[in-house]
């Protein structure tokens, strides 16, 4: 059975095409740009990566020419071949637990939660309905990054604000990345050989968030209401005191859009190196000499360290602590600054081990009391699982 998981962006639209269950990748790309000059997309299809510029007006013009490419490439015959489309949502908020078969009244409830998340939900209905108007004998699926944070106790998703406010507006934290923690998650138990375990997990790029899962069940998760809050990220702060916000206001006369844009545009490692988002870029200034990018790199390390230790205190030890994403997956000197931290905890890091990019590996000695392990994520391919096990009920 062939599935396609799709992430649509406001511009954009990732995708990759998988036979189920077999759960080999087929094809994959991403179209970019859409509804802007200079639209064009890529496909990466047997080892071969193809460029090509051309108009994207809309999502479903981009839908239309993946059709085109998959069966010029010879992977489907038909619209008929794609039996699933699984779409990633960012925002679930309470609704949703686990991945559910689009429908108006999932849809409307995913645009009630736009505003949780302005830049993904609107962008993500405007995939669906573009996927539905093209690819229209497939089933279509929902799938939630909030959802696999649906399981944290009530002590843990509370803000302590008057509760009124939780009633009446639903403001708690939901987390993200859900996708991508469950997969490494799953993937860790497998190693391990068992599920009943106690997992800290570390999604990082240039946004992270951090989890504690017991059993495979998440039981706390650095992000909160929004992707805002935990770690500092590329552009983001994270955790900073509330009261900064109104201060802010009034000392500079901004407006809520204006703080808006400060804290999840213009900060995290942006904001204190003054060079760049990206973790490549402030390495290379460390490299440099530059005394704001080390301060950067500092900050970013401690609080990771920080979620790392409250979660292990939370969770009463750790069976094994998981690096994944982007710096996670990459960044030899980021992981061996937060593990140098956390020796404390019998860690013991295995410098020739971790020596590595994007490969699944144990960085640790066989001496450590705690296992880490670097594990590549694959949302798509927990997407186009959630979207065949769907199906197939």
């Amino acid at each position: 059975m062939k599935i396609l998981s799709v992430n649509a962006g406001s511009s954009s639209l990732k995708f990759k095409l998988y036979e189920m269950p077999e759960e080999k990748g087929l094809i994959s790309g991403v179209f970019e740009k859409i509804g802007l000059e200079d639209s064009f997309y890529t496909i990466k299809y047997e080892n071969e990566k193809i460029k090509k510029e051309v108009p994207l007006k809309d999502h479903e013009v981009a839908f239309k020419i993946l059709i085109d490419e998959l069966v010029e490439n010879g992977v489907i015959d038909s619209l008929d071949d794609i039996k699933g489309i699984g779409h990633r949502i960012v925002q679930g908020g309470s609704y949703f637990d686990q991945s559910v078969l689009v429908d108006d009244s999932v849809i409307s409830k995913i645009d009630e939660l736009s505003l949780l998340a302005p830049l993904h939900n609107p962008a993500a209905i405007v995939g669906i309905r573009a996927a539905q108007s093209v690819i229209k004998n497939a089933k279509h699926v929902t799938v939630f990054d909030t959802a696999f944070h649906q399981t944290m106790p009530e002590e843990n998703y509370l803000y302590a604000l008057p509760y009124e406010l939780y009633e009446e507006y639903g403001i708690r934290r939901y987390g993200a990345h859900g996708t991508s923690h469950k997969y490494v998650s799953l993937k860790m138990n497998e190693i391990l050989g068992r599920y009943n375990t106690k997992l800290i997990t570390c999604h990082i790029g240039n946004g992270a968030s951090i989890s504690a899962i017991i059993d495979g069940k998440c039981v706390n998760t650095s992000m909160g209401l929004t992707p805002n809050a935990g770690l500092i990220m590329g552009t983001r702060c994270g955790d900073i005191d509330a009261s900064i916000i109104p201060y802010i206001m009034e000392k500079k006369k901004l407006t809520p859009k204006d703080v808006d844009k400060l804290i999840n545009k213009e900060s995290g490692l942006y904001g204190i190196s003054g060079v760049s988002s990206d973790s490549r870029d402030i390495e290379e200034g460390i490299h440099k000499g530059n005394e704001r990018c080390a301060l950067a790199q500092k900050m970013f390390v401690k609080r990771i360290v920080d979620y790392i230790a409250k979660y292990y205190v939370e969770m009463q030890g750790c069976d094994a602590i998981v690096f994944t994403a982007g710096i996670g997956e990459n960044s030899t000197s980021t992981r061996r600054e937060i593990l140098d931290s956390l020796k404390v905890l019998g860690i013991e890091i295995d410098d020739e081990k971790n020596n590595t990019r994007g490969e699944e590996i144990c960085i640790t000695k066989s001496s450590s009391k705690i296992p880490v392990y670097v594990i590549p994520t694959d949302e798509e391919l927990m997407i186009a699982r959630d979207t065949y096990n769907i199906i197939e009920r």
